[in-house]
C-alpha cells in the first residue's frame, strides 16, 4: 500500500523527524498535535483549555488539508501530563466532537514536548 504525506500550513512546522499525517488507503493517520499556534509558535494560553482547543484547531487544520473534517475521526487518543486536567479538557473536546465521538484513549504522561498539557493524534477514515 502506498503512503501519501499530508502537511498543513495552518498547523505548526513538526519538531521532529516526522508528518503531519500520513494517507494509506482511506486511513489518515495524524501525529499527535500540541497546543501550539501556527502564527506565533507559541502556546495558545498557559492553562489545558486554551491548549487543548489549540491542538484540535491543528488537527482540524490537518484534516482539512486531507480533505476531510471531525465527522470522519473514527479514534484519537489524547496525553494529558495531569490527569486533574481531564475534566476541563473533556469540556473543550466536546464543543468539537459534540455528535457521535470518536473512539478515546486517554492517559497520563510524564512529560510532552515542549512542556505542553495536553498532546491529541487521531486516525481518520477518508472514504465517503
Amino acid at each position: 500500500m502506498s503512503k501519501q504525506i499530508i502537511s498543513s500550513p495552518l498547523a505548526p512546522d513538526a519538531i521532529g523527524p516526522y508528518s503531519h499525517a500520513v494517507k494509506a488507503g482511506e486511513f489518515l493517520f495524524v501525529s499527535g498535535q500540541v497546543g501550539v499556534d501556527p502564527a506565533t509558535g507559541e502556546f495558545a494560553g498557559p492553562d489545558t483549555a486554551d491548549q487543548t482547543e489549540q491542538c484540535l484547531k491543528n488537527l482540524s487544520a490537518i484534516l482539512s488539508e486531507a480533505g476531510a473534517g471531525l465527522e470522519q475521526v473514527f479514534k484519537t487518543t489524547v496525553f494529558l501530563a495531569d490527569l486533574d486536567d481531564f475534566q476541563v479538557m473533556n469540556q473543550v473536546y466536546s464543543r468539537f466532537f459534540s455528535a457521535d465521538p470518536p473512539a478515546r484513549a486517554c492517559v497520563k504522561v510524564a512529560r510532552l514536548p515542549r512542556g505542553a498539557r495536553v498532546e491529541i493524534e487521531l486516525v481518520a477514515h477518508l472514504a465517503a
